[in-house]
């Protein structure tokens, strides 16, 4: 059986999209709350709730995350990830009833399938419900199904991507776990051979360089906004939220250990780090292990995807 992010006791995930639209959301629920973090590293971010997650803010757990596509459209999605657990009963305590404390972080998606069609708050509330009940698909699933990765030299050259997970558990049992969005304007490398997965394809079964690429293209070829990776790492450590959040930004390697480039002016590179609390464990070894599994969950998103949009996947392209 494969490795997921739902090894880590205490962590659910749900996946709803559309496979004609090219477009959907992942929702990773924590049933009784979890102490977050968030890093943002790309510099075309869509995001909402993020500031909560502040060392210096109220509110010390979250009930889930939400990850989608529709660009800020999809925002929507969180919104029903919220009335979902409304209903449920689960949220922030306001005497008067609760608020589900949902950040979110959103892809852009649109310049495949339609453009039109968006994750909306129905979509959330479908994903909310699904958590829990399957295991975590990878590919053109969730917020992965409308992804692509290699747009540094435009769309036409691009390949399709997807969504992947994994997981690591040590002796002393510590689990960490990934989840990750792949939809880069960089191409994606394997980490242990250097080997390029997909990235802009030469049009004779290889890649182009993207440093010599990006040289010769002006950035109109593209649009700022129009990418973006979105991950969220998980363990069973007990943290604060100030260590929640350097997790999540030591998380980040795995990012830059598998895209290049990474964290453009193009990308709203976005990592959430959740800990359930269960085991005693140091920052350092919790935020090595999430860059570790982050790093193969990318690769995995890769190799699970599937073409769709008119765009090949790894399977179908090879060098």
């Amino acid at each position: 059986m494969k490795s997921s992010i739902i090894d880590v006791p205490g962590i659910e995930v749900g996946q709803a999209e559309d496979p004609e639209a090219l477009t959907g959301c992942t929702v990773i629920r924590t049933p009784g709350g979890a102490v977050a973090g968030a890093d943002v590293r790309g510099s075309a971010p869509g995001t909402r709730e993020t500031d909560l997650l502040n060392p210096i803010n109220l509110v010390e757990q979250v009930h889930a995350v939400c990850l989608t596509g529709g660009s800020a459209y999809g925002l929507e999605a969180a919104t029903g990830v919220m009335r979902f657990l409304e209903e449920e009963g689960e949220g922030f305590d306001v005497g008067v009833g609760v608020v589900p404390i949902v950040p979110a972080a959103v892809l852009f998606d649109l310049s495949l399938g339609s453009a039109r069609v968006r994750p909306d708050a129905a979509m959330g509330i479908e994903a909310a419900r699904r958590a829990g009940k399957e295991p975590v698909a990878e590919g053109n699933v969730g917020a992965g199904c409308g992804a692509s990765v290699g747009k540094f030299c435009g769309m036409e050259a691009a390949m399709k991507s997807g969504l992947g997970t994994a997981s690591r558990r040590l002796a002393n049992g510590l689990t960490v776990g990934a989840l990750v969005a792949v939809n880069a304007v960089g191409e994606v490398r394997d980490p242990r051979t250097g080997e390029t997965l997909a990235g802009a394809r030469d049009g004779q079964g290889g890649f182009m360089d993207f440093i010599d690429c990006m040289a010769r293209n002006d950035a109109g070829k593209n649009l700022p906004g129009t990418n973006t990776t979105l991950a969220v790492v998980a363990s069973n450590a007990r943290l604060t939220k100030a260590r929640a959040n350097k997790v999540a930004q030591m998380a980040h390697d795995g990012l830059a250990r598998t895209i290049y480039p990474v964290h453009t002016m193009n990308d709203g590179d976005t990592v959430f780090a959740l800990a359930t609390g269960k085991v005693e464990a140091a920052v350092d070894v919790v935020g090595a292990l999430s860059a570790e599994v982050l790093a193969e969950a990318v690769v995995r998103a890769v190799k699970a995807a599937a073409g769709a949009g008119g765009l090949p996947s790894h399977s179908e392209y090879k060098e």
